[in-house]
């Protein structure tokens, strides 16, 4: 049984099933018809991927040998393993005994130091705060991804942000236990692969480079580190083969490092003892090297399959992230229905995922979507294989992460591998131009719109079509309304399958104006060719809206309603929800007077807290939010008028 959900539990049960191994999914009533589900031999229901006690029971009533945790959720919770140990079911992981030693950062710690293994300088949460060394790192003992941390910069920082971090922590882990640690401000994230038996014996399987990440979220993860030499690989990899030795491992686990770009020095940051989100990267550099496959013959008994000596590096990988978040607008999660999903394929390409067309995607679980992962001979094949996959990934419906995907694969930045830590909390990506996506939206509406369209896989043509039709005079114009015409200068546009496809060239402004009458739920895949450059793009065709993406990103085009009232505005005092989610703190009340960027309450959608601040000096004059509720997206939480409006 995989105790998960979404992407991973796909990826176990396709090792399982060429296995031969019966596999059985567990859902919640959100996830009845989930693909994992379907996926499945076998599928039980539960009220919760978090419930230690209901997700035991699952794997009792279904009568399984194992549980595959996956990760997330109860992957490293010992309790979990202890339960399925009471019940005599084996867990494909670690004894709860060094789960509990490994799984936590504070106890991980001691061992390691105890092991001789260089450790982040640390704080006791008791100590005077006035005596840190600033930026410090708060983050929670248990658990990982990026939850539960908070870089604080003065003492006078440090109880919000201890009181947000246990909050967030308590909310993913169950766990509000703390640490305050030294923060590295330029640094290389760096993690060894290891795999140990239960004969005693630990290999690894060569480090990752997981430098390109924001706010502690990987973002581009790597394999083998582009500027890690012989020597440090050496010295980092020993040093996780001798931690797992000590604690006696069994299993797939990570040793995570920080790497100090300023000292060079490497410091022990914790050991997730659980199989990793970017684990594809590393099973590309060794050959198809299959750690699901080697996690279930470990947890069978048999000893790992190859040795130190029989293992190499192959080639470079590098894995992108796809989240259901709008990157460049704030990084907001997104929800909602999945119209259209395309996902890339092609030598060297790998894609793990569990969303498909029409899909819903909710704020419940973690917004990843999918991973792309490009395999190549060297480094810069790779980058150039994971760009062109990324540019042919489409999700229309919501938008994704993608465009910056692509974006930051693109960049000199990651090309030349100079990208630390804290380098995306510093830089920002210039979003791309909605120009050439608006030449598409514009052509496509009024090509779906025209007879040829039927032909070519558009709609069938039929006597009430907007085509411009009229009785005893020449065809009207199509008109499609958009925000803004166009103008695109030597572009040519059309629909693979037709004979030459249907190009436009030099195309002027005022040929590719809106028209609210088009045709409903048409997509169409387009091909732009702009000064000798040609790339695809997709196109969803709406009654009020134009979806195009290009090159990864979604860009939506609006067709006004001629005849709707816009109706009144919101003022910019009103602070509503950015994203469906739930209501956290509430920290204001009516008639209270509140200075610009003041925290108002906060809100947590997607497992992350965002924060709710005044825009401006002000009173608070409405407050709608209660702390416990959940939201929708849009809904009015509070409002501030002005100072200078009273």
């Amino acid at each position: 049984m995989v105790a998960n959900r979404g992407e991973i539990a796909l990826r176990v049960f396709r090792t399982a099933a060429r296995l031969g191994i019966r596999t059985v999914a567990i859902h919640t009533d959100l996830d009845a018809t989930a693909p994992h589900v379907r996926a499945a031999d076998d599928a039980v229901r539960v009220g919760s991927y978090l419930d230690v006690d209901e997700v035991v029971a699952a794997a009792v009533r279904a009568g399984a040998d194992a549980v595959h945790p996956g990760y997330g959720f109860l992957s490293e919770r010992a309790a979990f393993a202890s339960a399925l140990e009471a019940a005599g079911v084996t867990l494909v992981g670690p004894s709860p005994a060094v789960m509990e030693q490994m799984g936590r950062k504070d106890l991980a710690r001691e061992i390691a130091t105890a092991a001789g293994v260089p450790v982040v300088p640390s704080y006791a949460l008791d100590d005077d705060p006035e005596s840190f060394a600033y930026p410090v790192l708060v983050k929670a003992a248990a658990g990982g991804g990026g939850k539960g941390m908070r870089v604080v910069r003065s003492a006078a920082e440090l109880p919000e942000a201890r009181a947000a971090a246990a909050r967030e922590a308590a909310s993913a882990f169950g766990d509000d236990t703390l640490l305050v640690e030294k923060y590295v401000e330029r640094g290389r994230h760096l993690e060894v692969q290891v795999m140990g038996d239960s004969h005693g014996n630990v290999v690894h399987l060569f480090e990752r480079d997981c430098s390109t990440q924001r706010r502690h979220q990987k973002v581009l993860e790597e394999a083998p580190g582009p500027t890690v030499d012989a020597g440090l690989r050496h010295r980092m990899t020993a040093a996780a083969v001798a931690l797992g030795k000590q604690v006696g491992y069994v299993g797939a686990g990570t040793v995570e490092f920080l790497l100090d770009a300023d000292t060079g020095e490497f410091y022990f940051l914790e050991m997730n003892t659980r199989l990793q989100v970017e684990h594809p990267v590393t099973e590309a550099i060794t050959g198809g090297f299959d750690l699901v496959e080697e996690q279930l013959r470990v947890a069978a008994g048999e000893q790992v399959s190859l040795s130190q000596g029989e293992l190499g590096i192959v080639g470079h990988a590098i894995e992108a992230r796809v989240y259901a978040e709008d990157a460049f607008g704030g990084f907001l999660p997104q929800a909602g229905r999945a119209d259209l999903v395309r996902w890339p394929s092609g030598p060297g390409i790998r894609v793990d995922h569990a969303l498909e067309s029409g899909q819903v995607v909710s704020t419940s679980y973690d917004p990843m979507l999918g991973k792309v992962i490009a395999h190549g001979p060297d480094r810069e094949s790779a980058r150039l294989a994971l760009l062109r996959a990324l540019e042919d990934t489409a999700v229309t419906g919501l938008t994704t992460n993608t465009g910056f995907l692509r974006a930051l694969v693109a960049s000199d930045e990651f090309r030349d591998a100079t990208i630390d830590t804290a380098w995306l909390d510093r830089h920002e990506l210039a979003p791309p131009s909605a120009d050439e996506a608006r030449l598409l939206a514009a052509w496509a509406s009024a090509y779906a719109a025209s007879p040829a369209a039927g032909a070519t896989g558009g709609r069938a043509t039929h006597p009430f079509q907007a085509d411009g039709w009229r009785l005893a005079g020449p065809p009207a114009p199509v008109v499609v309304e958009l925000d803004r015409p166009v103008s695109v200068e030597h572009a040519r546009l059309g629909v693979p399958g037709t004979v030459d496809g249907v190009p436009v060239t030099a195309v002027a402004a005022d040929e590719l104006r809106p028209g609210h009458e088009v045709v409903l739920e048409v997509v169409l895949e387009v091909v732009l060719e702009v000064d000798g450059r040609r790339r695809s793009g997709v196109v969803d065709l709406r009654a009020h809206t134009v979806e195009v993406v290009l090159e990864g990103q979604r860009h939506v085009f609006t067709r006004p309603d001629v005849t709707a009232d816009a109706g009144p505005a919101a003022g910019d005092g009103t602070v509503v929800a950015p994203m469906p989610g739930t209501v956290l703190d509430v920290r204001v009340a009516e008639g209270q007077e509140v200075a610009a960027g003041e925290l108002l309450g906060a809100m947590e959608a997607m497992k992350m807290e965002f924060a709710l601040t005044a825009p401006y000096d002000g009173v608070v004059t409405a407050v709608d939010a209660v702390a416990g509720r959940q939201v929708a997206l849009g809904a009015r939480l509070f409002e501030v008028t002005g100072t200078d409006q009273a």
